[in-house]
């Protein structure tokens, strides 16, 4: 049975989503990215210059601008 402890994905306010174990991201290219962490942030205010994953950009944007 599966391990559910926790959830596989969480969504932070105002911040990035959190992938828990492996998966595959697709990025606006279309480019698949594999997870390789045990925890992988995902950007989501579309700032961050690591895309797709989460830089921390979200945190000195004006509250408007975060997801």
């Amino acid at each position: 049975m599966p391990d559910f402890d926790h959830p596989d994905v969480v969504l932070c306010p105002g911040g990035p989503l959190l992938l828990r174990g492996e998966h595959v991201v697709q990025d606006a290219e279309g480019r698949q990215h594999r997870t390789t962490r045990p925890v992988s942030a995902v950007c989501r205010c579309g700032k961050s210059t690591d895309q797709p994953w989460c830089d921390g950009t979200h945190k000195v944007l004006p509250d408007k601008l975060k997801p």
